[in-house]
């Protein structure tokens, strides 16, 4: 068996045998059909991520064809197309993942990016009929991300007001068309004209570029205050934020990419009585009411680019320059 292996940060990925897989009672071995890539193997590549070890097979997302499983229990899984959840050992708590064991796959087990893939048979779901399995393997992190922080921690409700940070993300895409589906009234901010353009043609009410020094009053002007904020950034952007919020608002983090702000304006925070929310994935209930929505709703994910299965180093190098609009997708088969 190959897969696309990282020997060390800032390094291509090299594709090469990798060992062969042996399955316990009750997991999995998926053939990969085809994955995806998220920020999330990016910063593994630059060394940017917590609990990092070489070297490692990366990839969270993928969809394909279970060949085996560790049990005869668990054949009725052989030959069925399926979509992976990554999120591995949530624990018993569905608030929050168990500290100590809950991992996401891709690292520190070896992901998508191969031929084959084990996994536990409890993070197993049938593919949606209408999707590919490019347009599958586009789903899983960005869409249980996106899909708690909306609904599980958010509870966001129809014709309410929400900002969507960063359009042309995986998260921030999924999210934009679950709560278009919800019929949630979406706003949206990027340092991109072009991309803010194109979340208006799938159907966002407006948005603005943060670029522009008076961004938080040109949203006003346009949406007035919001009621929920769904924001993976973090930074110093985030004093802008509370004031976006209305009072009693919800600001939902999933992320924080621009890292952590030099000064948090608290003032703001309880004179509006705002409700700050921190997401990461989501559960097994999260996961399976996510893939649930996106049958009911015939959801097809926002896909920038399908790339060969040979092309990843290139993909990673797109990503790096922000270049995408939707997810990137590599295909195996």
């Amino acid at each position: 068996m190959k897969g696309w292996v990282l020997k060390d940060k800032n390094q291509d990925l090299e594709w090469q045998d990798v060992a062969d897989i042996s399955l316990s009672p009750a997991e999995a071995l998926v053939q990969i059909h085809a994955a995806a890539i998220n920020h999330r193997d990016l910063w593994i590549q630059k060394g940017k991520y917590a609990g990092l070890k070489f070297p490692i097979v990366p990839g969270s997302d993928g969809a394909g064809i279970v060949k085996a499983t560790g049990a005869e229990t668990n054949d009725s899984w052989v030959g069925k197309e399926v979509i992976i959840d990554p999120a591995m050992h949530w624990g018993d708590d569905p608030g929050f993942q168990d500290p100590k064991n809950f991992s996401i796959l891709g690292l520190p087990q070896d992901g998508t990016w191969a031929e084959y893939v084990k996994v536990p048979v409890t993070n197993l779901y049938l593919k949606p009929a209408h999707l590919s399995f490019e347009d599958a393997a586009a789903i899983p992190l960005a869409g249980a991300t996106a899909f708690r922080g909306l609904f599980t921690r958010g509870k966001i409700n129809a014709k309410e007001k929400l900002l969507i940070t960063g359009i042309g993300g995986g998260v921030a895409l999924m999210a934009l068309q679950f709560a278009l589906a919800a019929n949630v009234d979406v706003y949206v901010s990027s340092g991109s004209e072009e991309k803010i353009k194109k979340a208006v043609a799938l159907g966002a009410m407006g948005g603005v570029s943060y670029r522009q020094d008076n961004w938080v009053e040109k949203l006003k002007e346009t949406a007035g205050a919001v009621d929920i904020i769904l924001d993976g950034a973090g930074g110093d952007g985030m004093n802008d934020l509370f004031k976006v919020a209305r009072p009693g608002g919800r600001v939902v983090f999933y992320g924080a990419t621009m890292g952590n702000p030099s000064v948090i304006e608290v003032r703001r925070i309880f004179w509006n009585q705002l409700n700050i929310l921190g997401t990461t994935m989501g559960n097994p209930q999260d996961f399976g009411a996510m893939i649930e929505f996106v049958n009911a709703h015939k959801i097809r994910p926002v896909v920038d680019q399908v790339f060969d299965f040979s092309q990843v180093n290139e993909a990673l190098k797109k990503m790096d320059e922000a270049r995408q609009f939707g997810k990137m997708v590599l295909k195996l088969k």
